[in-house]
């Protein structure tokens, strides 16, 4: 073979090789500048922080030192790109927060929201002094160690709010510098049981049965057997793998995919409908995609069901780019509003003397069942202290306490029997789980007012 050949050929195998790494890596690429477009135009733009604060809530990632993100708050927009190749735009939209779209979406704004600004809290904003009652002091120290610097293997805590309700009132907060009462901050997952509150106050209008299948359209396989209530005890059978990494099923369907709960229903049957269970974030995208076709209401539906009546005035769920709610995670509220979400579930659905959930959905909604699978604790989109053979998962709180979870750390602890409610969110990326100790700060939480734990 001639050297001009052979250079033509080599040539050819380097242009061929490049390729297929750009193919393998652009997924993975678009899903890093996807979460950071999205990122930065949430955080300044819904949470109203500064132009630093997006860097400090991306997670360890080799490709953050390579990536440029630009937010113009004039259009509303974010874009984040590497080397100025895969980029992606997030889309600010008033009232609905940001969307990751190549064109700015069509979606009309909700409602605002009205309140009894003036009022004491919860139907208002003011705060007053916590009863004689409660032990202020030991309170107090049980927040400091919840916002401690750091853990003892020098990883960072991030604790950024902690709220405390007992019988209906604040007793104390507390949040990290940059932060009050009024930063709206991300819940992750805890959107969740927002999701689970939705679907209680349409069964609750009779417009739903959690026992009904044949609920998608696509599903003319053994999907339709799939209930709803196997939707939120996150036993479909549907494949899902919920790693967060880059270029998995769960990060495709929030940095690549439109219609997120489209894509989730999409996924084939690999178990029996209700026999296994596997926590899923695109479950509750498709059961919010199924309470839009059901009510007819677009983008205002969260508002309509939970945030108006309960005055979640902070409140934004953001949609994707086909107006479907992204319920799975991207709820933004400040602490205290997710301490009135907590409260009314520790007062059993009820708010402003009036029940607007099923008298049994709380018990429901906490309770586990015994099913094979993973994530033991899961009860209906909510999670459970009593497993299904009656032992706990922290022996330190009563056997009737719940709570919604996030990631990094976002947590609404609720207590009925005490009728206390806590509220920890925060950036924990290195630190998962029981390792935060969020059950000694409730714990503590429940001497401090008097009740036996």
């Amino acid at each position: 073979m001639s050297r001009r050949r052979m250079l033509l050929l080599v040539l050819l195998l380097v242009v061929v090789a490049l390729g297929g790494a750009v193919a393998w890596a652009r997924p993975l690429l678009l899903t890093g500048t996807g979460y950071a477009s999205h990122n930065a135009c949430a955080v300044q733009l819904v949470a109203g922080r500064d132009a630093d604060a997006p860097a400090a809530d991306l997670p360890p990632n080799p490709l953050v030192p390579v990536m440029s993100t630009s937010v113009d708050a004039s259009e509303g927009t974010a874009t984040a790109g590497v080397f100025g190749l895969f980029r992606q735009t997030a889309h600010h939209i008033d009232g609905l927060g940001c969307t990751l779209a190549e064109d700015r979406p069509d979606l009309p704004s909700p409602p605002a929201v009205t309140t009894d600004a003036d009022g004491e809290w919860p139907d208002g904003d003011r705060v007053d002094a916590p009863p004689a009652a409660v032990d202020t002091g030991l309170l107090a120290q049980a927040i400091d160690d919840a916002f401690a610097e750091d853990d003892p293997e020098d990883r960072a805590v991030g604790t950024r709010a902690v709220v405390v309700v007992h019988d209906g009132r604040i007793v104390a907060e507390r949040y990290a510098d940059g932060f009050d009462a009024d930063t709206r901050q991300l819940g992750w997952s805890m959107a969740k049981s927002v999701t689970n509150a939705m679907v209680g106050r349409l069964v609750a209008e009779g417009e739903l049965d959690v026992e009904e299948d044949h609920l998608h359209e696509d599903w003319t396989d053994g999907r339709a057997d799939i209930t709803l209530d196997d939707l939120l005890r996150m036993s479909s059978g549907l494949e899902w793998d919920e790693a967060y990494s880059l270029g998995s099923v769960i990060t495709e369907m929030l940095y690549l995919r439109e219609d997120m709960g489209g894509f989730a229903a999409a996924q084939p049957l690999v178990h029996d409908p209700g026999s296994h269970q596997q926590y899923s974030s695109g479950t509750t995208n498709i059961v919010c995609d199924l309470l839009q076709d059901r009510t007819g209401m677009g983008v205002e539906l969260a508002h309509e069901l939970v945030f108006q009546p309960l005055g979640m005035a902070s409140a934004v769920l953001e949609p994707d780019a086909d107006g479907g709610l992204v319920c799975s995670s991207y709820l933004w509220a400040t602490p205290r509003d997710w301490a009135r979400f907590g409260l009314w579930f520790a007062r059993g659905g009820e708010w402003d003397g009036v029940q607007l959930l099923p008298e049994d959905w709380v018990e429901y909604s906490s309770r586990t069942e015994p099913r094979e699978g993973e994530q033991e604790g899961h009860a209906a989109h909510w999670w459970a202290n009593r497993m299904p053979d009656g032992t706990l998962q922290h022996a330190d709180l009563p056997s009737d306490t719940f709570w919604a979870s996030g990631h990094d750390g976002q947590k609404v602890f609720v207590v009925p029997s005490a009728d206390l409610v806590v509220v920890r969110m925060g950036f924990t990326p290195e630190i998962t789980g029981d390792e935060l100790g969020l059950d000694q700060l409730v714990a503590a939480a429940l001497r401090s007012v008097g009740e036996d734990s």
